[in-house]
Parts: structure tokens; C-alpha cells; sequence
């Protein structure tokens, strides 16, 4: 039997009801010998380089509605099957597949060079060879649309304003300094957040220098208005498809040093048109033409682009994979990352990584050999660069819709859904999402790992992934937060994005940390605590071909 204090404030005396859930709370639950065990086996028996391997150097990339997205997540059913885990797909609605398979870019006057790059998503190829000089036509507004009407037709096109790169002056991979992690654990001022909910995330994009901002717009503007932008891109896309030149050259929006950043020029919704062939250049070498060009020094370009539209591909789908649970089966922990990717690199960073760190949670928890009180559930989704498809299919479904917040029956019996959608930096520690009652929880989870560096907990919000579609809907639901390492300067959407540029280490560790996070949600007697349900809202992502909004650089990053 013990006693439980009670504490005066302001010479009031406190009575003791009023500690007991603050007392439970300090008690929190932690088995330290499963984390033992954890840790032992995701450090001495990893399979998570082996997962990566295969879903980017043999799957990758895994563009949502391409051949190579369906057959990484039948790679995935078939491994969660070799470690005796039932796994499923579950078909969501996409639209257009698009696939390439060659792509040759050269200049051979003035002088021969190979040319740095790849094609854009939902563009088609050239049907050949086509060569010839390009000219300069910067669509970067409504004006210049008018500009160039009737002039561009049969002509190789370079769409992107030229860029000065500048020199860095920082490391391009970097971690979080402990300061920098007190600091983000610290709540925002409430007096100057500007915001009505607490956790309102207030992060900047940083970028490195020589780095223009990553907007994903036409000719690397700034972004502005995110409807007015969407609206913008559309305009001239329609355009493009109109006027009917032979290829559009843009430069990679962001980054320098070979490494080009791009995504698509087209669109997935069938309704939409089918824009000219169309390329990103590395910077350096789009540049080098732009800077002839306005010498009036001939330029002579070639290009072979083989690229399939695929109109009903249906090669969409989410995997969903089950450890069953015991005495609280129909209770579930949920766990996921995204499984598609872009393409100019095989996806591996963003985000083979947690893809692969989620797998391997699944196999650590299933060879500790233990009856988890709930199910532990695991979602790779579908879709999630353009606007967390899968996910959003599958919180709709199952959950709740949040055009009108009436929940199923299946709402209430989700403990917490975990994220791991930010690169391949080690953990950290977690977003509360604005969940403040599930922070004395989570920092006595992390504990266990501070040696490994987890030792954040904050109140403040992450966007731009997954767990979004289940928060939206009032599920408690949180992304870790993650070394930036290079995910900023050099992965995220680039050629870049590969296999080589991930640490191991750091995989290693985010499996433990999640796998003992998912065990303590499976075994602790309550649920996690929930914040109240939001009122109905439309989804931010409901537009046609909205992409999900960019992850934001975080803090420390250049």
C-alpha cells in the first residue's frame, strides 16, 4: 500500500483525487526488459539495409500507378508473409500510371556534353529522336502565357528563368544540436503563434544558399498562394499542351551539383491534358545553354525520351499488414510510411526509408515471440506525393470522412497511429500533433533511448505526410521528428534519392524506437488519450492533382 502527497499552491490545499492522474501518469509503464530486447535485435539481427535494397536498387523508383509501385508492394505482402505476418492490398483510386524506360539528353554544339537529367511524371516521350536549338521562353505568369501564344509550336523550349548558384557555406548533412532540440521541445509563445490551436506549426522552409525555393512551380518561383499557384500550374500546363512544342527543358527547381530536383509535368486526373514531353536539367548545364543562348552562340540539343502514359494501369493499391493482438485484438496500433515515391532517383530517402523501418518494426515485434494485448496494424501508402492519397482512401473508409466527421465504429478502437516520413535521420524524439495529454507518456517512452539521442517531446506540428489524413479525423496520430541529415539539400525529390545516401545506423535506431513504442501503445491498459474531435472540414488535398504540401525543412537544416 503507498501514500499519495499532496501539494499546497497559493496556501489551497489540493485534495488528492486531483494528483491521482498526474501521479499515474509519472508511473507510466515501461518493460524494460522487452526494450532490451528490442534493441538487441534490431541492432545485432537488422534486415533493414536488406528491405531497402529491394525496394529501391531492384523496386525502385515506385512511382504511385507505375509497374514498379505494384510490384515493390507485392514485394512487400510476399516479406511480411516470410516473417508470418498476414498482408494484404487494398486498391485505391489514382488515375493516370506513367512509366519510362529510356533517356538520352546531349549537346552537341558548340561543344559535345552529356546532359544531367530526367523527365517529369505524366509527360509523354519524344517518339524518337529530336534534336535542334532550343530558345529561351519563361512561363512563370498568366502575361507570359499571352506573350508567347502561336510561337512555340515544333520548337525545344526552355521554360525555367536561369539561376545564380552560389558558393556553400555550410555543411550540406546536418543533426540536431541538443540546443536546437530543447528549443523545438519548448512550446511557442501562445501570444504569438497566431493560431487558434495549440502546436500550430510555425517552421520555416530553410533553404541552403544558391538555392531557390522549392515551390514546384513553373519556372522555380517562389510560392505564394497555394490555390492561386495550383491555378497558375494548370493555366499554363494547358497551355503548353496547346501551343505543342517538341519538348519543354526546365531547370531542377532547387539544389546544384549535378543533383536536380523536379517531379512532374502533367497530370494523374484523366480529365486533365497530356502535356508536351518535358525534362529537368541539373542547373549547371541548363545554365551553360541559357548563357549561350544569350550570346547569340548557336546551341544544338538531343534528346530520346521513351515514357508510356498508362491510362488504366490499376496498379494502385495500399498494403496493409497485421500482428493479431489478445485479450484487446479488435483495439489497434497503428504504424506506417508511404510507399510510393518520385523517380528521378529510386525513392529511397523519401521514403524507402520508412517504409523499410516500418517493416522492420513489424519483424522485431514479431520475433519477440509475445501476445500484444492490441493488434499492431501497419499501413505503406499509396499516392502520398500527390496529396496523401492512400491514406486519405483509407482514413475515409474505415474511419471517418472529414467533410462530415461521421465516424464508424472502427474510430474509436484506434489507440494511435505512428509516422515515419522525413528521411533517413535517426530519431529524435515526436510531434504531439497539439496532443499534450500524451506528452508525460511519450517522454517516459523515450527515456529508455536517450543514449541513442530521443529525447524530444513537442507540442508543436509537422505536416506534409501521412499522419494528417488519420489527426484530421481526431485520431491520435504523430510523426517522429528526425535528424535533417541531407534530406534538404540533396535527397528529397532528386536524382539523388538513393540508396547510398542513407545511414544505416540511424535506420537501425528508429526501429527500435518505434518498435518500443508500438509495444508500450499495445500493452498499456489505456488508450492513448485523444484530443476532441474536429468539426467537419473539407480536406485540404480534396483538388484534383493537389500535391501534399512540401515537408518543412527542418530547423538547422541549410
Amino acid at each position: 500500500m503507498f501514500s499519495i502527497p499532496t501539494l499546497t499552491t497559493r496556501g489551497a490545499l489540493l485534495p488528492a483525487a486531483v494528483l491521482l492522474p498526474l501521479f499515474l501518469i509519472a508511473q507510466e509503464k515501461v518493460d524494460l526488459s522487452i526494450v532490451n530486447r528490442i534493441r538487441s535485435e534490431a541492432f545485432e539481427n537488422s534486415k533493414v539495409m536488406d528491405h531497402l535494397f529491394y525496394l529501391t536498387d531492384v523496386h525502385g523508383p515506385r512511382l504511385a500507378g507505375s509497374p514498379q509501385y505494384r510490384a515493390a508492394a507485392e514485394w512487400v505482402v510476399q516479406r511480411m508473409g516470410e516473417y508470418g505476418i498476414p498482408a494484404k492490398l487494398e486498391k485505391v483510386p489514382f488515375g493516370r500510371g506513367w512509366t519510362y524506360s529510356h533517356f538520352e539528353a546531349h549537346m552537341i554544339e558548340p561543344q559535345y556534353a552529356p546532359l544531367i537529367g530526367f523527365p517529369l511524371a505524366w509527360s509523354p516521350g519524344t517518339e524518337g529522336t529530336v534534336s535542334g536549338e532550343p530558345v529561351l521562353a519563361v512561363i512563370a505568369a498568366e502575361a507570359d502565357i499571352e506573350k508567347y501564344k502561336g510561337k512555340l509550336k515544333g520548337k525545344i523550349v526552355m521554360t525555367s528563368q536561369p539561376r545564380d548558384l552560389l558558393m556553400w557555406t555550410a555543411a550540406p548533412g546536418v543533426r540536431y544540436s541538443e540546443t536546437e532540440l530543447a528549443e523545438m521541445a519548448n512550446a511557442p509563445d501562445p501570444g504569438r503563434m497566431g493560431f487558434s490551436m495549440p502546436g500550430a506549426d510555425l517552421s520555416q522552409s530553410q533553404q541552403r544558399p544558391g538555392s531557390a525555393p522549392s515551390s514546384g512551380a513553373p519556372g522555380g518561383q517562389p510560392r505564394g498562394n497555394f490555390g492561386q499557384m495550383r491555378q497558375l500550374r494548370a493555366k499554363i500546363a494547358k497551355f503548353l499542351a496547346e501551343e505543342g512544342p517538341a519538348l519543354v527543358i526546365q531547370s531542377g527547381s532547387i539544389g546544384d551539383g549535378g543533383t536536380v530536383f523536379a517531379a512532374s509535368a502533367g497530370s494523374r486526373d484523366k480529365k486533365d491534358p497530356i502535356p508536351p514531353p518535358t525534362v529537368a536539367l541539373a542547373p549547371e548545364h541548363y545554365n551553360r545553354i541559357a548563357r549561350l543562348l544569350d550570346h547569340k552562340i548557336p546551341v544544338k540539343l538531343v534528346f530520346n525520351i521513351q515514357a508510356q502514359i498508362l491510362e488504366d494501369a490499376g496498379n494502385d493499391a495500399n498494403v496493409i499488414a497485421d500482428i493479431e493482438g489478445g485479450r484487446k485484438k479488435h483495439e489497434i496500433v497503428f504504424i506506417g510510411a508511404h510507399l510510393d515515391s518520385w523517380h528521378g532517383g529510386t525513392g529511397a530517402t523519401d521514403n524507402g526509408t520508412g517504409s523499410a523501418v516500418m517493416i522492420e518494426t513489424m519483424r522485431i515485434l514479431k520475433s519477440l515471440n509475445v501476445k500484444l494485448d492490441r493488434t499492431v496494424r501497419m499501413g505503406l501508402w499509396d499516392g502520398e506525393e500527390e496529396g496523401l492519397i492512400g491514406s486519405r482512401t483509407y482514413v475515409k473508409e474505415h474511419y471517418a470522412d472529414p467533410a462530415t466527421m461521421k465516424v464508424t465504429t472502427e474510430h474509436g478502437k484506434i489507440s494511435a497511429y505512428y509516422n515515419d516520413d522525413n528521411g533517413s535521420g535517426r530519431i529524435r524524439g515526436i510531434y504531439l500533433q497539439g496532443n499534450d495529454m500524451a506528452k508525460p507518456i511519450f517522454e517516459q517512452w523515450l527515456k529508455p533511448f536517450s543514449d541513442l539521442g530521443a529525447t524530444a517531446v513537442t507540442i508543436r506540428n509537422t505536416g506534409g505526410t501521412d499522419h494528417q489524413s488519420f489527426d484530421g479525423v481526431g485520431i491520435p496520430a504523430f510523426q517522429f521528428i528526425q535528424d535533417p541529415l541531407e534530406y534538404n539539400s540533396r535527397t528529397h525529390h532528386s536524382n539523388m534519392d538513393v540508396y547510398d545516401r542513407v545511414q544505416k545506423g540511424d535506420l537501425m535506431q528508429a526501429a527500435a524506437v518505434i518498435a518500443s513504442f508500438v509495444y508500450n501503445t499495445a500493452m498499456r491498459d489505456e488508450m492513448i488519450p485523444r484530443k476532441p474531435l474536429p468539426k467537419p472540414h473539407p480536406s485540404m488535398f480534396d483538388a484534383p492533382e493537389t500535391p501534399a504540401p512540401a515537408k518543412p525543412a527542418p530547423a538547422g537544416s541549410n
